[in-house]
């Protein structure tokens, strides 16, 4: 049996859910810069396949690394962790 390689995962905020069956991930990070010292804020955004439309703005979700599903969708929805208040 052939050993599949781990797959990738991040954890974000929902952006957007206007598409249908999916949603925009936003990823902040600190980073430090590499002359100053400062802590800067980098963001990088992921557009997930979101198959039930659960997901709504503000939630913050867990997504993980797929095979393409559309032009710009290579991760779906693993689980909700915590809601919007």
């Amino acid at each position: 049996m052939e050993k599949r390689n781990l797959r990738k995962e991040r954890i974000g905020k929902v952006t957007s859910d206007k598409m249908q069956k999916s949603i925009v991930v936003s990823e902040v990070k600190k980073v430090k810069h590499p002359m100053y010292g400062k802590f800067v804020l980098k963001t990088k955004k992921y557009v997930a396949h979101d198959e039930k439309n659960d997901c709504k703005i503000g939630d913050t979700v867990k997504i993980m690394e797929t095979r393409p599903i559309s032009k710009s969708k290579c991760w779906r929805l693993v689980e909700i962790i915590e809601r919007a208040k």
